[in-house]
Order: structure tokens, then sequence, then C-alpha cells
């Protein structure tokens, strides 16, 4: 795969949508008297990576390892850690992993765009069964380091485990993952906003991230029906 200019194959509405993630960010710093510049930056390159990613364009997951990095940096300063380990030894190791999966497997190669893949019974049970153990290794973990609002971590853990594993899968339901993980963020970051203003980015960050999320959902599911379609004329 031949990485082209992702800019030229976004649409309108991907612009539209792209250009009030970063609105609604840069709107919620200054609302926070503009402090958490780390938070700021990170939540401006997440919202761009996804835009990205929901296209299937690999330059998105080499975003999101820059965010996961910044985020980590961010969720340590808020005693966060569940967060801190999940992205920096998680998600941004996913992410490279993904890169490398991504590239092997193009569709379109013209577009920089991903084969879409099918979930098989076999691999939804055992990443169903890794989720699992990874929730009760890191509750156990996250509770050794006395972490902030400790279940809602854990839970934080689980949904993204399960969404970088499907993303790397390259399975349209990493979409949803990702999305309920966005709904915990919400929260945490909303909690965190009450003692320190500097979080309202990050609360910014996540709202906009749901409504990327669910636009990536679709947007791979059309992916997938217009593949398998293409697939099915050259097979005739």
């Amino acid at each position: 795969m031949k990485i082209r200019n992702p800019f030229r194959y976004l649409n309108t509405f991907e612009y539209v949508l792209w250009g009030t993630s970063l609105s609604v960010v840069t709107a919620s710093f200054f609302l926070g008297g503009g402090e958490g510049i780390l938070s700021f930056i990170a939540s401006l390159l997440g919202v761009t990576a996804l835009i990205f990613v929901a296209k299937g364009d690999v330059t998105g997951q080499f975003l999101c390892v820059i965010f996961a990095t910044l985020y980590g940096i961010v969720s340590l300063q808020q005693q966060y850690y569940g967060e801190m380990i999940t992205y920096v030894f998680m998600s941004a190791p996913a992410s490279i992993f993904s890169i490398v999966s991504w590239i092997r497997h193009p569709f379109d190669k013209e577009k920089n765009e991903v084969r879409v893949a099918k979930m098989t019974p076999i691999k939804t049970i055992l990443l169903f069964a890794a989720t699992a153990a990874a929730t009760l290794l890191f509750y156990f973990v996250l509770r050794a380091l006395d972490t902030a609002e400790l279940a809602v971590s854990t839970f934080s853990v689980s949904t993204s485990f399960l969404a970088a594993s499907l993303l790397f899968l390259r399975s349209p339901y990493y979409a949803l993952a990702y999305a309920l993980n966005d709904v915990v963020l919400i929260v945490l970051w909303v909690i965190a906003s009450l003692t320190d203003a500097s979080s309202l980015s990050m609360v910014a960050c996540f709202s906009m991230f749901l409504f990327n999320d669910l636009y990536g959902f679709f947007n791979w599911l059309k992916m997938q029906r217009k593949q398998a379609v293409i697939d099915a004329s050259k097979n005739e």
C-alpha cells in the first residue's frame, strides 16, 4: 500500500465532521481557561486520527500512536493509571500492529483503503475470552496502584482492549466497542473536570470521538458491502 495524501479522499460530510470536531475541542479548551495545552493537542490529534480510521485509511493509525502517547501522559497527571497503562502499553502498540496489518491487507491502493475482514465464531470466542482475562488482570493491577475511579477505569480497559483488537482484526465492530469506550471516558473526564478545568478539552475530545466512531461503524459497513460487490464482480 502506497501512502497517499489522505485529505484528498475526504468527502464533504467528513470535512464537516472533522471541522466540527476541531471546533468543539478548541472551544472547550478556551472555555477551560486555556489550561492543559497537552490535553488540547492530544484532542486535536485524536479527532483527526479518527476521521481517517473511519475511512479505513492507515494514516489514522499513525496518528493514533501519537495520540495514545500524549493521552497517556495526560492520564498520568490525573492519576488515571488505567488510562495511562491502557493507551501507552496497549493502544499504542495495537496501533503499530494495525499499521502493519492494514498495509499488508489493502483493498484500494489508490485510496489507502484497508480490506475489511469478517469475524469468525472462533475469533469471536477467543477475543471475548482474552478481553475477560485482560479485564481481570488489569483490575488487580489498577487496584494495587490505587487508581482513581477504579470501576470506571477497569471498564475502560476492557472496552479499549476489545476495540483495539477488533481494529487490528479489521472488523467494523471496532467502532461500536470504541463508542462504548467513549461513553466511559466522557464520564471519567467529567469527574476530573469538576476539580480541574483543563480536563474539559478531554470531555469534548471523547464526545466528538463518539460521533466519529459511530460514523466509522456505518462507513465500514458501507465499505464492506462495496468491497463484497467488487470482489463478486471480479469472480464472474
